[in-house]
């Protein structure tokens, strides 16, 4: 394989990567506010989350350094034209992380219900804006015949690209009710499987929709034919639509399985239909950024490689160890210390 197709490819993985394991952590954090009933339960929420989300950042932090290095005018034109856009979403991931660490710093109510608030909205505006932003790469953008982003944000939002971003919200929203369903036990977890009966047709109407809506303007606007593009689609909506049935019938981990090829087909649909270009210019066709233009000398690509197919094993071994260690389940209840549990057997009343 070419090593400028194996990178675009690459870049796919990571950005799947990421939506797959943050996904379910936006989706967390959206469900924060009308889902838990008890400060125990929201605690066991945060907790649900609070090993990992950290490691699955990692995942676009290496998609936007391989980018960098494979596709420097990709990275060029899309960081530059996209920056008042990418600044917001640092700023939902900044308040998102301080909420994780301030919520436990005050034991009063209303700090805590704000900062669980600050969680959602964060989690709420990264996965709309990433959802226009991604849709925006095949829609369309301005593009001058220097390869310069010629616009501004207000060139990111159309009827597409916005419905590509509230399908994302629903996406994860419904993906973190499965992934809730994993990890809670008692009334929590009866609770996120009825918010994951409630969200999943919404999400599988808005996520098909957006899939059919991606193949036509793959079409459309970039000059494919319908395959491949069709295939990631039909995989996606067939995932999500099965994800329903999973959850209405109670069967947590298949569903699991599904909201992710969902989240996961979704990105392969846009990374699809994107190929051979990496950008499509609103303004003229021909000032559309391509994998070859915007790639990087095959020498540096192929240092790149060997790097890669080193590093990338472990870092996935290390992130499902990670995952398998913190596999439990979570009660909501307090756990006392082994001293506090001998105390009270010890002290407590004898009977007969």
């Amino acid at each position: 394989m070419d090593l400028q197709i194996f990178w675009f490819c690459l870049i796919a993985f990571l950005w799947s990567g990421y939506f797959l394991l943050e996904g379910f952590d936006f989706g967390v954090g959206m469900l924060l506010p009308f889902v838990p009933k008890t400060e125990r339960e929201r605690g066991a929420m945060f907790e649900s989350i609070g090993p990992v989300w950290d490691g699955n950042e990692v995942w676009l932090v290496v998609a936007g350094a391989a980018t960098f290095a494979a596709f420097p005018a990709w990275y060029a034109t899309m960081f530059s034209g996209f920056y008042l856009a990418l600044l917001l979403i640092l700023v939902f991931l900044i308040v998102r992380v301080v909420s994780f660490e301030w919520r436990e710093k005050g034991e009063n109510a209303r700090w805590r219900a704000a900062w669980l608030w600050v969680n959602a909205i964060g989690s709420t505006g990264i996965a709309l804006i990433w959802g226009i932003g991604l849709s925006s790469l095949l829609h369309g953008v301005p593009i001058d015949s220097d390869g310069d982003y010629s616009g501004n944000l207000v060139d990111l939002f159309t009827g597409y690209t916005v419905f590509a971003g509230i399908a994302f919200v629903l996406l994860f929203a419904f993906h973190g009710t499965t992934y809730l369903a994993l990890r809670t036990t008692g009334e929590l977890c009866e609770r996120v499987q009825k918010a994951g009966r409630r969200l999943a047709i919404p999400a599988v109407l808005a996520g098909a929709a957006f899939l059919v809506w991606t193949v036509a303007v793959a079409v459309d606007r970039n000059d494919k034919d319908v395959f491949p593009v069709v295939l990631p689609a039909a995989l996606g909506i067939a995932g999500l639509a099965l994800a329903a049935l999973f959850v209405f019938t109670g069967r947590s981990g298949l569903a699991f399985t599904m909201t992710a090829l969902g989240t996961v087909s979704a990105v392969a649909t846009l990374f699809t239909g994107l190929y051979p270009r990496v950008m499509v210019s609103s303004t003229s066709f021909a000032n559309s950024l391509d994998v070859p233009g915007a790639a990087s000398e095959h020498y540096t690509l192929a240092v790149m490689t060997v790097v890669a197919l080193v590093v990338t094993p472990i870092i996935l071994l290390y992130q499902g160890w990670t995952y398998y260690v913190f596999r439990a389940r979570i009660s909501g209840e307090e756990v006392h210390s082994p001293a506090e549990a001998i105390t009270g057997s010890t002290t407590g009343p004898r009977t007969g």
